[in-house]
């Protein structure tokens, strides 16, 4: 299983987060992309736990049942294992090489870069381009991810009855999708550098890039279960109740000032320290613009507490804006999804690789 290559089939993107499987299938329409068909399906607590597949049969039968919703016919799926999971370097390889020079040179020189034993990992390289430090040579992306992180995905996929095309690494896909959001950035994003603040339930993902290319990643635990779980303790609802009380409302008068406008502050908070981490890693001390992707970007009103609390113009993140959308899909359905659906997007773009 390569970790980014296999051109030329269409792949339905699946994104596999720890509170649902996110299905998604993009076809074009004349120049444009077209959202063919998708779906959201929860998945039992525990199924996943930090982006690690615990529950495998309860993950397969959430795929099945995400094919069955969206109604589309694609067997072939691309999915992602997380950043954490997965070693990257980039590496600088004669450009005289054939590519499958390349791979067989790598095998023999990977176990210098990967701290794992070569047969528990799964690798794949891409190349990037001329050096700049060296003429004659190539930089040369290698990804590494333990085969266990792969294998559990594959296995998921197939029990959903379809079929692992591709595994990708999710910061690769949001950069493939944050390709679709230029229009919604100050100057269209060229030389800019813009943090994507993925708050999904259990996981803060901040990503920056910079002139599209992703420069810095970190991963902390906070999300909006945390929300879900303050409802169910203070009105002594389920959880999975709670869950549907904070989508849909009819929560009591009390909700806005006292646990949802608390939670946004927490959220304003997180998305700084994220951005405090990145600053003092880095030459930065200051970012351009700041998305909001992941379920909690669709909490109304979050992307102007943040923008008030960090100074920093802030924008909720939709890669469908410029896209056609099929019969089957509701737009307003879609647009309460979109933020959520950065990674999927990201991953059904493989299609057109």
């Amino acid at each position: 299983m390569q970790l980014f290559r296999r051109k030329g089939s269409a792949v339905l993107g699946l994104d596999i987060s720890s509170t649902a499987v996110k299905l998604l299938e993009l076809g074009q329409s004349g120049s444009r992309y077209r959202v063919e068909s998708y779906a959201v399906v929860p998945l039992p607590p525990h199924a996943v736990v930090e982006k690690s597949i615990a529950d495998v049969d309860a993950v397969g039968s959430a795929i099945a049942r995400a094919v069955k919703r969206a109604g589309t016919r694609l067997k072939h799926a691309s999915v992602a294992v997380a950043g954490s999971a997965v070693i990257t370097k980039v590496i600088s390889m004669p450009a005289s090489l054939s590519e499958a020079e390349m791979a067989s040179q790598i095998q023999l020189e990977a176990d210098q870069y990967i701290p794992y034993p070569m047969e528990e990992v799964n690798l794949d390289f891409q190349v990037l381009g001329p050096s700049e430090k060296k003429p004659d040579t190539v930089d040369v992306l290698l990804a590494a991810s333990r085969s266990e992180n792969v294998d559990v995905r594959v296995a998921a996929v197939e029990l959903g009855g379809l079929t692992c095309k591709i595994v990708d690494v999710e910061a690769f896909a949001m950069e493939s999708a944050f390709g679709l959001l230029a229009a919604q950035l100050p100057d269209e994003g060229v030389g800019k550098t813009v943090a994507v603040a993925d708050v999904g339930a259990t996981m803060t993902t901040l990503n920056v890039l910079h002139d599209y290319k992703i420069i810095y990643t970190r991963e902390q635990v906070f999300g909006g279960k945390q929300l879900t779980e303050e409802i169910q303790r203070r009105y002594g609802l389920s959880y999975e109740e709670a869950g549907m009380a904070k989508k849909q409302g009819g929560l009591p008068d009390n909700f806005g000032p006292e646990v949802l406008e608390p939670f946004k502050e927490a959220m304003a908070q997180q998305v700084s320290r994220s951005l405090q981490f990145f600053f003092s890693s880095s030459q930065y001390n200051n970012v351009d613009h700041i998305m909001l992707a992941g379920g909690c970007a669709s909490i109304a009103g979050i992307d102007e507490l943040i923008e008030q609390k960090i100074g920093t113009s802030t924008t909720v993140a939709n890669p469908f804006t410029n896209m056609a959308l099929s019969s089957k899909v509701k737009p307003h359905a879609l647009a309460s999804d979109a933020p959520s659906l950065m990674i999927a997007c990201g991953l059904a773009l493989r299609s057109f690789d």
